[in-house]
This record gives structure tokens, sequence and C-alpha cells, in this order.
């Protein structure tokens, strides 16, 4: 449990992490790092929780400047990693479901033509996706892979259900752009839930 002496420590140390100073973001790294690792791995693997929070914390020193924190230190970190736990989680269930979904009988899927047209698709897919920005991602994962209704995405991520809604028809739009030579395949996808 964090005192309040720990969060205004830490709240020094990332203030002076935004204005530059690598040693103050090496504290807190140091100090953070296995507690977020062992937090990652409730969600994922060892090997991806250790990369999760590389990246959290990669991420986190890259946007130094426009990051602002509102909560502690400590609760901002964990959240980051977690909802990051939960974006691999969608891109892996997100490769399972598009698969299962186009293949239905997987011993003939090597023996199929249609094979190959099928890892494209889904390949192109997973890029569409990733290439939302990450605001409209999140929200389009979490409602089309975790079955989540707009109020609980709003209250997960702290924005209003309106906000959720608008998220999610700009990813479906931006997919129907991005995939329009694949649509008469994806018509399930695209499809209102």
């Amino acid at each position: 449990m964090e005192t309040t002496n720990d969060n205004l420590i830490d709240k020094q140390l990332y203030i002076s992490m935004q204005q530059g100073n690598k040693k103050a973001f090496d504290i807190l790294f140091i100090k953070y790092y296995a507690m977020l690792c062992a937090f990652a791995r409730s969600f994922v693997s060892l090997e991806d929780a250790e990369e999760v929070v590389q990246d959290t914390m990669l991420q986190i020193w890259e946007n130094r400047k426009t990051n602002h924190i509102d909560s502690s230190v400590h609760h901002y970190l964990f959240k980051a990693v977690k909802n990051k736990c939960y974006t691999l989680m969608n891109r892996n269930s997100l490769r399972f479901q598009i698969e299962n979904i186009l293949t239905p009988d997987i011993q003939e899927l090597f023996e199929d033509p249609d094979f190959y047209i099928i890892e494209e698709l889904t390949q192109k897919i997973e890029k569409a996706i990733l290439n939302l920005p990450e605001s409209y991602r999140v929200a389009f994962e979490m409602h089309r892979f975790q079955n989540k209704t707009y109020q609980e995405i709003a209250e997960e991520l702290n924005i209003s259900s309106k906000t959720v809604d608008y998220r999610i028809q700009q990813a479906l739009k931006l997919l129907r752009k991005e995939l329009k030579d694949y649509l008469p395949l994806l018509l399930f996808f695209f499809a209102p839930k």
C-alpha cells in the first residue's frame, strides 16, 4: 500500500522525469518494475508481462512531456499496465476469433486453396485494427472481442457512453475504408452488434 509520503516522492520523481531527468525515470522504473511485472503476470505470460511493463515504461518516458497524471503515479502505472495487458489479450483473442470465424474446419484448412486468402484477410484485419488510433482501437476491441456494453466501456475508460459510441463508429468507418476490397467477405464483422 502506497503511503502519502511515497505518493509525494513519486509525484516529484514524475515531475522531474517530465522535465527530462533520466535518473528520476530510472528510479521509478526500478521501484515499480517487479511489482508491475507481477501484476501483469496475472493477465499474461511472464515473457509478455515483462514486455508489457517495458513497453509501458518506455511509452511513459517518450510521452513524458504530454502525459499528465490526475491520480497517484502508482495508480497510473498499474492502470497503464492493465490496459496494455488487455490490449495484448485482445490481439491474441482477435487472431483466434478471426481464424475460427473464417475457418470452420481446421483439418481441411491446409488443403483448401482459400487458405491463403483467409490468411491474408486475417493479417489485413489485424493490421487495420492495430492501425486505428489507440482510443478508437481500445473501445472497438472491448466491445467486439470482450463483448462489453458501451456503458461498461465508458465506466472502465472514465468517458461517457456517447464518446464510446463515437469511437466505435469511427473505428468501424476507418476499418471499412481500410478493408473496402474485402467487404463482401466481412459483412459479419462490420454488422452492428
